[in-house]
């Protein structure tokens, strides 16, 4: 509107007029203040920064229940603030470093990780393995030709139901651990979802690989006899 009057001189109601608006509502100001909401919201943005504003609102509701944020309120904000996570360019998930935690009991953390190889007949394998970081103790393998998202929350599922639910669960980039159903279920769970960023980077991961291949070479033989 202002635009307009500047370009043609005219006054606010010949432009009202013309643009059929109610003045009122040309000078209307909001008076809500958003200045906790844009902080907390910044906040997570910087330790999640791959979550778009979905993800964020679904973290705000778990740690503030009674705030009672509306979804459109936290779009309004989150574009304003310019977070909207690009989708033209693939880029690598940067993640901020954090110190290892001192591990001193079991079901503090667990490393999850694939094998797969390719049977004779050209049918491929996957296996799926969780470790427990503290104690090595192998806690399930999990063999099909296709081992989706909810598959794999299925499976840590059930080992939860006899051993109780871990600290946090380490893994890498993946796609199966990267999904919306796979993180949406650690929020749901309390589960801290920790994504290292080379799988070199960290031993207990490496262990995982070492563990995942040492044990699975004679099973992958004796299901290639099989099939």
């Amino acid at each position: 509107m202002r635009r307009l009057q500047e370009e043609f001189h005219a006054s606010e109601r010949r432009v009202c007029g013309l643009m059929e608006i109610p003045r009122m509502s040309c000078r209307y100001r909001s008076r809500r203040d958003d200045s906790v909401l844009r902080e907390r919201l910044l906040t997570l943005a910087r330790e999640k920064p791959r979550f778009g504003y979905r993800r964020l609102h679904v973290l705000l509701c778990r740690h503030e229940p009674e705030a009672h944020i509306n979804h459109k309120r936290v779009w309004r904000v989150y574009r304003d603030l310019g977070l909207s996570v690009r989708r033209t360019r693939r880029k690598r998930l940067a993640r901020v470093l954090r110190p290892r935690p001192m591990l001193t009991a079991a079901n503090q953390e667990w490393a999850i990780d694939f094998a797969s190889d390719v049977a004779a007949s050209g049918r491929r394998l996957r296996i799926f393995s969780v470790v427990d970081c503290y104690t090595r103790e192998c806690l399930t393998l999990e063999v099909d030709t296709s081992m989706p998202s909810r598959r794999v929350t299925r499976a840590l599922a059930g080992i939860i139901e006899t051993r109780g639910a871990p600290v946090a669960i380490r893994s890498d980039n993946g796609p199966e651990m990267t999904s919306r159903h796979y993180l949406a279920w650690c929020i749901e769970k309390r589960i801290d979802a920790v994504h290292i960023q080379h799988p070199f980077s960290d031993l207990i991961y490496f262990f995982s690989k070492r563990l995942t291949g040492s044990r699975l070479t004679p099973i992958i033989h004796n299901l290639m006899a099989v099939i």
